[in-house]
């Protein structure tokens, strides 16, 4: 686990430059992950073709860490401003984004919509992060836990072909050589 905790931000961090774009249709969603027994928060947004926006852990769930959040995948450069952002029926978001409104990093013109059944696409993307968090039945730290997220989400957007390469195809693995200067 010293290699994941090591090595998770990294990829996640070399991996940012290659994202492809995605487009202007977000659904975002929460979910949550067990940190020293106590659930914390798993801020998470796709596009409407399933492509990972962003996402974030989080200690509460409220207006603030909404607004943090939604700061940092507009500040993604492979993001495109949303035309319409797709959310469940948490309270705090809605707040969160007339905020951002009123501050001007979001257009006044983007649709806010609570609707639970379009969220699937991010609620079916969950799988992947539960399929593999669950067997380790939680984290230690909150640290680790953040670590540890930010490398399972970056080999999950290598995986979905997220990651682009002008000259052909690469496997995940050949893609962390690549990105890390190694020979293969």
């Amino acid at each position: 686990m010293r290699w994941v905790h090591e090595f998770g931000p990294e990829i996640d961090k070399r991996i940012r430059p290659f994202l492809k774009p995605t487009n202007d249709s977000w659904r975002t969603d929460a979910t949550y992950v067990k940190v020293k027994g106590q659930w914390k928060y798993l801020y998470r947004a796709v596009d409407s073709r399933g492509k990972i926006i962003d996402f974030m852990l989080s200690e509460n769930r409220d207006m603030q860490a909404a607004k943090r959040f939604y700061t940092k995948a507009l500040s993604s450069p492979h993001n495109q401003i949303p035309r319409v952002i797709t959310l469940d029926k948490n309270p705090a978001y809605p707040p969160a984004i007339q905020e951002l409104i009123n501050e001007k990093f979001l257009p006044k013109e983007t649709l806010i919509r609570q609707t639970k059944y379009l969220n699937n696409i991010v609620e079916q993307d969950h799988r992947f992060i539960k399929k593999i968090t669950k067997p380790m039945l939680g984290f230690k730290t909150f640290l680790t836990a953040e670590r540890t997220l930010k490398g399972i989400e970056a080999m999950h957007m290598i995986r979905k072909g997220q990651a682009v390469d002008n000259s052909f195809a690469l496997s995940a693995v050949e893609w962390v050589n690549k990105i890390f200067g190694l020979a293969t």
